[in-house]
């Protein structure tokens, strides 16, 4: 916890010791969000974060867990605490409308696997949060009727990213400590980044994905998106275990935070491939390069690795999730065609062009991917890369009417998130400092499949390094 320079995060701990020493309930702290969630509709702009909620569903849960700590029998470290779900998952009540405007036309009967153990573990689920229309955008940018476009807490003239846009622009904006997302192309991880905070995609199939609609069942993790490494950690520890609903996960070792809080890092090595690494904005490449310095000045060493076929595995991974997206929502593509956002056609005709032979060739690359990876994680602890290579684009007055198509940004802003999500193994982003027009910056760790305790270890480290955390310009203190 480093709170001494100036603004902190508020982070579960903090809502932890308000309600064990009796400062706020749960039920106080619920009403202060529900404040907060009206202004948010009303501000100009519109933060656009939360697009569901109901101030009685919100209540109810608080007062139950209002009631647990009276009669000291709390659930786990998530009681009381505020989330948000990415509009992917099936969330009782509310729509399940995945950025659509032609989906969850009823409200939903059923919670999709995180929802239910987020309930189990007595947190407050606030609403469902804003997302870039089928997850198939990196911008976040989503102009239709029910979602509008999700501002960036630091800079509301720029984009959250996505495609979990509105959950890291709820954390950063001080509306829950804890947002849960799903990551096909970077889709936590991007936006984490964009918006200055913590995002954890996990080892494919590690936290269930049932329940959320199956946009690319090869390339998507669950994940959360906190304020904190250590909150990040807790969230994993309770999502993450087998669920007989998802086959993908089923198999998994049991999830461990070992050694995660080592005093320092000493033995671990960190891979990094020079010429992939600094293919990234200066202002970025600069900011990663001291953070690594920091890593190895707690006693880790860097190692020159590299990462082989990194172009073959960047088509693949887009021929992979693209055509899995496809064939999914064939469907919709007849028959919601004009219901689409411009984009999300242009993508899903896009994907439309990829033959069985793409798709066949593209599996074989991701072995042959995944066989070098295992070649590398022998000799190395994790690997290193920029977030993203450059921070949050700008909004421009037609992305709000019509949208925002930019091709190369989408293939840019993932350049670093592919490898994870094409061959599985987990990612990490930290915040690590800002532009000079004081936008966030992050850098990633990746680790080898269920290794996410050394990703945590190393995040926890990489906190240090940034010296103070800028507040961002739409902020809620809802303890306050």
């Amino acid at each position: 916890d480093s709170a001494e320079n100036g603004f902190s995060f508020k982070g579960i701990k903090d809502y932890l010791e308000c309600y064990r020493s009796g400062k706020l309930t749960p039920s106080q702290v619920a009403k202060n969000i529900i404040a907060m969630l009206e202004d948010c509709d009303k501000s100009t702009p519109p933060l656009r974060a939360i697009v569901q909620w109901d101030q009685e569903q919100i209540m109810l849960m608080a007062e139950a867990s209002t009631t647990r700590y009276r009669n000291k029998c709390t659930l786990s470290y998530l009681d009381g605490i505020p989330v948000c779900l990415k509009e992917e998952f099936k969330v009782v009540p509310y729509h399940h409308r995945v950025g659509t405007v032609y989906l969850g036309t009823e409200p939903e009967t059923e919670d999709a696997t995180v929802t239910k153990k987020l309930r189990e573990a007595g947190a407050i689920i606030i609403g469902v949060s804003n997302m870039h229309e089928l997850g198939t955008g990196t911008t976040g940018c989503n102009p239709n009727r029910y979602h509008k476009i999700p501002r960036n807490p630091y800079k509301p003239n720029h984009f959250t990213g996505g495609s979990s846009s509105g959950s890291a622009a709820a954390v950063a904006a001080g509306l829950c400590p804890v947002a849960i997302g799903t990551d096909g192309g970077g889709s936590v991880r991007i936006p984490a980044s964009f918006c200055g905070v913590v995002g954890l995609k996990g080892t494919f199939g590690r936290i269930s994905s049932h329940g959320s609609l199956p946009l690319s069942y090869s390339t998507v993790s669950v994940g959360p998106i906190c304020t904190s490494v250590a909150d990040a950690a807790i969230v994993y520890s309770i999502l993450a275990e087998p669920d007989p609903l998802y086959p993908y996960g089923l198999k998994q070792p049991k999830a461990s935070l070992s050694d995660m809080c080592a005093p320092d890092l000493k033995g671990l090595k960190l891979g990094v491939d020079w010429t992939f690494f600094k293919a990234c904005d200066a202002e970025v490449l600069s900011a990663c390069e001291k953070a690594l310095e920091h890593l190895q000045s707690l006693g880790a060493s860097v190692v020159e690795v590299s990462l082989p076929e990194m172009e073959e595995a960047r088509v693949a991974h887009v021929i992979c999730i693209l055509s899995e997206m496809r064939d999914f929502l064939h469907p919709d593509f007849n028959k919601h065609f004009h219901e689409m956002n411009l984009d999300t056609r242009a993508n899903l005709a896009l994907a439309s062009q990829f033959t069985a032979l793409d798709y066949i060739t593209a599996n074989r690359q991701r072995t042959r991917s995944m066989r070098f990876l295992q070649e590398i994680f022998s000799t190395v602890n994790c690997i290193l890369t920029p977030a993203v290579p450059s921070t949050a684009p700008r909004i421009y007055e037609s992305d709000l009417l019509t949208g925002s198509s930019d091709m190369s940004f989408t293939v840019r802003s993932i350049r670093f998130m592919q490898l994870g999500n094409f061959t599985g193994i987990p990612g990490l982003v930290v915040p690590i400092g800002y532009s000079t027009a004081g936008l966030p910056i992050s850098l990633q760790v990746m680790a080898k499949w269920w290794d996410e305790a050394v990703l945590l270890r190393i995040g926890l480290k990489l906190e240090q390094f940034r010296y103070q955390t800028k507040k961002p310009s739409i902020y809620y203190d809802i303890l306050a």
